[in-house]
């Protein structure tokens, strides 16, 4: 099977605030809660701060997951509970393993413009409690095909591999095209994939792929048709399906009710998160879980 337009499904993202910046998120949603390993995604901007103090989000947790930051403007200061401290710039991927759990801030570092894509990673249900850990990632594998920019920011693409350290089978991959261009890609078919266009024109296919939609493929394609206009970019995920999905609460990726108000009775209580943070901010409070009702991994919750 390839370039069926049948099983393109698009699906249109929501408007949220996340630390004072706006954000599109694509992942989760309703009609589409993961691709591969993939369970969130955010696009944060492009965003200019004329005044005031940019992205502030305080120290929050996380569990059973890698969260995946790729900088494309502007400046953000990373610390965690292990005491890391790392500023991540343009070009640059910070990846934080949860894994049993661990708390971050991040906070923008003055510059006027900011830009980013933010995703996280499930785990593997085998390794979900791994120690947690932090790796920050200057440079990655850059190409140029067809027309379009290239960079490898997880897994193989092309025969470049991305240094990242992921436990799934996955690809992600940033796609910049400063003239017009059209690219047929290889799919590999036990993969299923998605396109977020960030900014220009971009179609899949030959339809259209707005900034505000994630286009999905599922396993089975062996190509995809890629249409840029002249200054777009777009970014490309892909993974084998997880099999049963993940239950997603707040900042918490678990896989039963149980368990995610264990984690939140801990950072409640201030236990299982590590250290500190050394942030400035204040810690984020946790929003009551009272009356709500999480269905099985992979849906929606429900409150009376």
């Amino acid at each position: 099977m390839s370039n069926d337009n049948k099983a393109l499904r698009h699906y249109p993202g929501r408007v949220a605030d996340v630390g004072g910046v706006p954000v599109l998120r694509a992942l989760p949603q309703r009609g589409r809660r993961m691709v591969g390993a993939w369970c969130f995604l955010d696009h944060a901007g492009p965003s200019h701060f004329e005044s005031g103090p940019g992205m502030q989000v305080g120290p929050h947790p996380h569990t059973c997951l890698q969260t995946f930051t790729w900088m494309i403007e502007g400046e953000i200061l990373h610390r965690d509970s292990l005491g890391s401290e790392q500023p991540i710039r343009p070009g640059q991927v910070n990846l934080m393993t949860a894994g049993k759990g661990i708390a971050h801030s991040e906070e923008s570092l003055g510059k006027p413009d900011f830009h980013a894509v933010q995703l996280w990673i499930a785990l593997p249900k085998d390794q979900r409690f791994m120690p947690p850990r932090f790796q920050h990632y200057p440079q990655l594998p850059r190409l140029q095909d067809q027309g379009i920019q290239m960079t490898v920011l997880a897994g193989d693409w092309l025969g470049q591999q991305a240094p990242t350290e992921v436990h799934s089978p996955l690809v992600a991959v940033d796609m910049e095209a400063a003239q017009a261009s059209s690219a047929s890609l290889a799919l590999r078919p036990d993969f299923e994939y998605a396109v977020l266009c960030l900014y220009g024109e971009v179609q899949v296919n030959g339809e259209a792929a707005p900034s505000n939609e994630l286009v999905y493929l599922p396993d089975g394609q062996t190509s995809l048709d890629l249409q840029c206009g002249a200054g777009s970019r777009c970014i490309l995920l892909g993974g084998t399906p997880y099999e049963g999905g993940v239950m997603i609460w707040w900042n918490f990726v678990g896989q039963s009710q149980q368990e995610i108000e264990g984690f939140l009775r801990d950072w409640q209580n201030g236990e299982g998160f590590g250290a500190p943070v050394a942030s400035p901010l204040p810690p984020l409070v946790a929003p009551s879980l009272e009356g709500v009702h999480l269905r099985s991994p992979g849906e929606a919750p429900t409150k009376d």
